[in-house]
């Protein structure tokens, strides 16, 4: 039987996709005409003259040197998780001494504790390492504070690897580090690429260590150069909101790509 057709719900999508698809509109039609004609006709009007000025002018007045500062936070960030959480995960995971689990509840007391809270120790320690205003001073706890979450998503795919596996294995004479490389990592793919979006999501519009821990321009990132369109005589909307466009589309085409990863690591979370 056919069902009715659901008039309410109907309608209701249609105020959601009106919610939704305004500030879109809002944004991108204000990248593509002149600051002049922005505060001429509003932010509402469909522009008559459309110029892709706005961009070449972010690229050209230092929004790139962010951006590649950005995309080496970002790589750098990706490396040392995907570098130590795994065998951190598998460690908790494998490991039956009273000892491992109490560093893990250890470890995962950083999920409740906010980087607004150490901010002012974390200053000191970097400054006192030597490492303020560069890029590793921002990258040591961005990596920090991303692998708490990190651990306990890809721990929780591990768990679901059956035993029976690791005793075939381990029958065969396979090593820690042979069962690892060949059981482990392969039946883990969704739980690492998971951790490679929600790390890389981290050190992309990570904003509190960049504002504190960096001061020159050589060091800025995008979340601190979208600063530059502000000065003491107003904003730039049209460029700010062309800078916000340029700095989304990696995360766009992150989540385009790594969605059903993401999806099936975080299901995971919670093990069988």
């Amino acid at each position: 039987m056919k069902g009715r057709p659901n008039y309410l719900a109907g309608f209701g999508s249609l105020i959601w996709l009106f919610v939704v698809g305004l500030p879109l509109y809002v944004m991108l039609i204000a990248t593509v005409q002149s600051q002049q004609d922005y505060a001429a006709n509003g932010p509402l009007a469909f522009p008559k003259h459309f110029t892709f000025d706005n961009y070449l002018d972010d690229l050209n007045d230092g929004f790139g040197q962010y951006f590649l500062n950005t995309i080496i936070v970002t790589v750098c960030v990706v490396g040392i998780v995907v570098l130590l959480v795994p065998p951190l995960s598998y460690a908790i995971v494998r490991s039956t001494g009273r000892t491992t689990g109490s560093v893990f509840r250890l470890f995962l007391l950083g999920l409740a504790i906010p980087s607004q809270a150490v901010i002012v120790p974390m200053f000191y320690l970097i400054n006192e390492a030597g490492l303020y205003d560069n890029l590793i001073g921002v990258i040591l706890p961005t990596a920090a504070f991303a692998m708490p979450v990190c651990a306990l998503i890809l721990s929780g795919v591990m768990r679901d690897i059956t035993p029976d596996l690791y005793e075939a294995m381990t029958v065969d004479g396979a090593s820690t580090w042979r069962v690892f490389f060949q059981l482990v990592l392969p039946l883990s793919k969704s739980g690492l690429s998971t951790i490679v979006v929600f790390s890389s999501l981290q050190a992309w519009n990570g904003f509190l260590f960049p504002l504190v821990l960096t001061q020159s321009t050589e060091t800025k990132v995008i979340t601190m150069g979208l600063y530059d369109f502000q000065t003491e005589h107003g904003i730039n909307m049209p460029g700010i909101l062309s800078a916000v466009v340029l700095s989304m589309l990696p995360v766009l085409l992150v989540y385009l790509f790594a969605r059903r990863a993401l999806v099936q690591g975080l299901m995971g979370v919670g093990g069988k």
